[in-house]
């Protein structure tokens, strides 16, 4: 496996489609505003012990106070799991690969908004989320994958 392939591979995927989760979420908002106001990153981070002075730091564009913090997980978050999905490509590994990712990317939301985050309590339990949740973060997490894998892949191809 070529590690220096599968970073930039995953590097211009995750980017790409962390851009693409981001328009995703303001075309079908997977909050309520209220709910919104901490969201699961930041909120994630308060429980790590970052302060709020910290995870609320927003920065200021076209008017807007936009949350350079929660960007940062966003696309840490999106980067890795490109890299990894980059290194199964680059293996060949199918099974883990089909569907041109989308159910790799199902998996990530179930295991991610269903089990892991209620379980921490990130996030309120899967059958208190409502049904407008989990369509915004299913979907988007389907798209997310899928753009990652078109995007790792065509990479990945141009590199060899």
């Amino acid at each position: 496996m070529n590690c220096k392939h599968v970073l930039i591979a995953g590097a211009a995927a995750g980017i790409v489609s962390g851009l693409v989760k981001l328009g995703w979420e303001n075309v079908l908002p997977p909050r309520t505003a209220e709910r919104d106001r901490v969201n699961p990153p930041q909120k994630l981070l308060q429980q790590l012990g970052v302060p709020a002075s910290l995870t609320q730091a927003t920065y200021q564009y076209s008017g807007q106070d936009l949350p350079w913090v929660s960007y940062l997980v966003h696309f840490g978050f999106s980067i890795s799991f490109a890299t990894a999905y980059a290194a199964l490509l680059e293996k060949k590994v199918k099974v883990l690969t089909i569907g041109e990712g989308i159910p790799f990317g199902l998996a990530v939301w179930v295991a991610f908004h269903l089990v892991i985050m209620p379980a921490m309590k990130t996030v309120p339990d899967a059958h208190d989320q409502p049904w407008e949740e989990h369509l915004s973060e299913g979907l988007g997490h389907a798209i997310w994958m899928w753009t990652n894998h078109e995007i790792a892949a065509k990479v990945l191809e141009q590199l060899k």
